[in-house]
């Protein structure tokens, strides 16, 4: 994995050989044929420090800036947020701090070296390699060069980790795949992928530790299982397990955590999916490690988990369902924020996926209210960071940046090193530990997001805003006045516990104890020119016995005995009067699990066409374009009744039983 700095960085890739490739699968089919306990290690288990060269002291560079810097790590509690200016750091950082500015110590070119507590973490966000645009990720390399030599050449221990999503995921057609040369097959997830992301990681000269992406396991046209895309994944970068853990410093770890699903997602294949094993090897590290006796756990994985607060895209990964770890998956989506509350040994949390830059406030968010006082919005002793990307055209707002940790017993530093400002250091927020389970956080400059309307506005849920609606005297909620249009924001509970809004013309659901996004329920196409009303269907005028086939002798008694007030949620259309009930799922939530997984969709995708084959053949070429109506049907639910007499979908495969408007 690197450990000694590489030749010079002359860096080239060729495409695997047939052979190769051949021994390539050989090593996979060996590597799953080991028991899953080897693939699991004991959490002790945890790679040793790096701290490249033993010297007792080391020479200043003679070239190097003297930019100023902070000397303590911890802040006065009335410090202020200065500007974007002051908080410019130079990279020769471990110069600048131990290498003062006496004229004696100058003339004689002598430095002393770091505390053996302190450590750098070099962090990378979505690479998406793609080997026919290298550029800007030898120039991202190229900013960190100076900054690992510093930390390096004093002894530092130093290590580089990447959040994952390693490859394009798109077809490189213009590839040359060498034996196998498809015309479609997607470049994220292959073994050409794997190679080259080791290659590049590598050639940092330190050691490297990666995660897993939702798009590591792509390589759909190469491995036909989940299982023989991991084993070459986990080849390729020199790993025995999907997780990692490595001893940075004196009882303190880095540890990360993996995606394994795509091909098996029982949902979207881009929800980046944590196998149970890891869950309990991570929490059983936890439990192992407290803070009582000092540890402190920096975590690392490709999504976020639900709770940390962190700026999202509504209209992606909301709306798709693929947020936070595990997003689909109930109780273990909330497991995560649930083990940073009850461990405060986990001291910070750096994720990627949203490709998003680290120059808005809530790319950082720090911890809130002590855990004995409530659910909302504890986040423990845990500070969470958004991590960007390196490379242009990957980026959903133009920014490229990656991350930079410096830490000691004190506490830690977060910092951007800007791709598009020369590689430049910016410090983003300093943390100090107060004692073992708390710590203190300042955000080391004013954020643009609070200056400018240049980024993109995004409003979450905070408890007593003023967003916030509650039940009238009816027991009825008229959400908004009027109909929804994009500028409409507010949110309630339901009796039942969940938390409804409405924000950018959408319908949302949220979860209620972190009141973070879950999922989409009702879309801007549906939701334009509608009320959202919820009213109570648990009255005596409700509660009648039914004669319905299949609900003979149903009532209320349950709802009224447990006192759980159930209630309808309805899109009123006040023009042409109709109501549309927004039923929930069987688990009792509302938000709509839409996006399926990618081998699914792929599939009913080729049978529509299929059928659009068929239908020109019978039917011949339509004068109008698009061809002979090609429609889907699906199952399991369409209707209410409780016997199947039916499978038409109203207004699709059936007649619908409103007017068309």
């Amino acid at each position: 994995k690197g450990v000694s700095p590489p030749p010079a960085m002359g860096f080239r890739w060729t495409p695997t050989t047939l052979a190769s490739l051949a021994a390539t699968f050989s090593a996979s089919s060996a590597l799953l044929a080991l028991p899953s306990s080897s693939l699991h290690p004991a959490p002790h288990v945890c790679r040793t420090p790096w701290k490249g060269h033993p010297l007792r002291s080391t020479r200043r560079t003679a070239a190097a800036p003297r930019a100023p810097t902070s000397e303590r790590l911890e802040p006065e509690p009335n410090d202020t947020k200065g500007s974007m200016e002051d908080a410019m750091q130079s990279a020769t950082y471990y110069e600048d701090k131990y290498c003062p500015p006496d004229e004696a110590v100058v003339e004689m070119e002598i430095c002393e070296l770091p505390e053996d507590d302190n450590f750098m973490v070099a962090i990378l966000g979505d690479l998406h390699l793609d080997p026919r645009k290298m550029e800007d990720y030898y120039e991202g390399r190229s900013h960190f060069e100076p900054i690992v030599e510093d930390a390096t050449s004093r002894g530092v221990s130093t290590t580089l980790v990447s959040l994952g999503d390693l490859g394009e995921s798109k077809p490189l057609k213009d590839l040359d795949w060498g034996a196998r040369q498809p015309q479609s097959e997607l470049f994220a997830g292959t073994t050409q992928c794997h190679e080259l992301a080791s290659e590049y990681l590598g050639s940092f000269g330190i050691p490297y530790e990666v995660v897993g992406g939702n798009h590591d396991l792509e390589g759909i046209d190469e491995f036909a299982t989940d299982e023989e895309n991991l084993a070459v994944y986990l080849k390729c970068h020199n790993k025995e397990t999907p997780q990692f853990c490595r001893q940075i410093a004196e009882k303190t770890l880095l540890v990360g955590l993996g995606s394994t699903v795509f091909r098996d997602a029982k949902y979207t294949s881009h929800e980046v999916t944590v196998d149970d094993a890891q869950i309990a090897w991570f929490e059983e590290l936890v439990e192992s490690h407290p803070a009582a006796e000092g540890w402190r756990v920096i975590v690392f994985t490709h999504a976020p988990p639900m709770g940390a607060g962190l700026r999202v895209l509504q209209k992606n990964h909301v709306v798709n369902g693929c947020c936070w770890l595990n997003h689909s998956s109930g109780d273990i989506t909330k497991k995560y924020i649930e083990l940073v509350r009850k461990h405060r040994c986990i001291k910070a949390w750096f994720s990627g996926h949203f490709h998003l830059g680290q120059d808005y406030q809530d790319s950082i968010t720090f911890p809130t209210i002590p855990r004995e006082q409530g659910p909302y919005p504890n986040r423990g002793s845990c500070v969470f960071a958004q991590t960007s990307v390196m490379r242009r055209g990957t980026s959903r707002d133009k920014r490229r940046q990656s991350r930079l940790l410096r830490g000691n017993k004190d506490g830690f530093e977060i910092c951007t090193v800007d791709h598009l400002n020369g590689g430049a250091v910016r410090l983003d927020a300093t943390i100090s530990y107060t004692d073992s389970n708390h710590e203190v956080g300042v955000y080391a400059h004013e954020h643009e997001d609070l200056q400018t309307d240049n980024f993109m506005k995004v409003y979450s849920p905070t408890q007593g805003d003023e967003c916030y609606i509650t039940l009238d005297s009816d027991g009825n909620i008229d959400a908004v006045e009027g109909c929804v249009d994009p500028e409409t924001i507010a949110w309630w509970h339901m009796n039942c516990g969940r938390v409804l809004g409405v924000y950018d013309g959408r319908l949302i659901e949220y979860d209620p104890s972190t009141l973070a996004p879950l999922g989409l329920v009702v879309g801007q196409d549906e939701l334009a020119g509608k009320r959202v009303v919820v009213v109570s269907s648990s009255g005596e005028e409700n509660c009648a016995v039914s004669q319905d086939v299949g609900l003979e002798g149903a009532d209320c008694a349950v709802a009224v005995d447990e006192g759980a007030g159930e209630q309808a949620v309805l899109l009123v259309d006040d023009h042409d009067s109709s109501v549309t009930v927004i039923q929930p799922n069987e688990d009792g939530s509302y938000w709509r699990k839409i996006v399926r997984n990618k081998i699914v969709r792929m599939k009913e995708k080729r049978r529509v066409d299929a059928a659009q084959i068929y239908a020109k053949g019978a039917f011949g070429e339509p004068e109008e374009e698009g061809g002979p109506r090609v429609v889907s049907s699906w199952g399991p639910y369409t209707q209410i009744s409780g016997t199947a007499t039916k499978t038409g979908v109203a207004g699709l495969t059936a007649k619908a039983k409103l007017p068309a408007t």
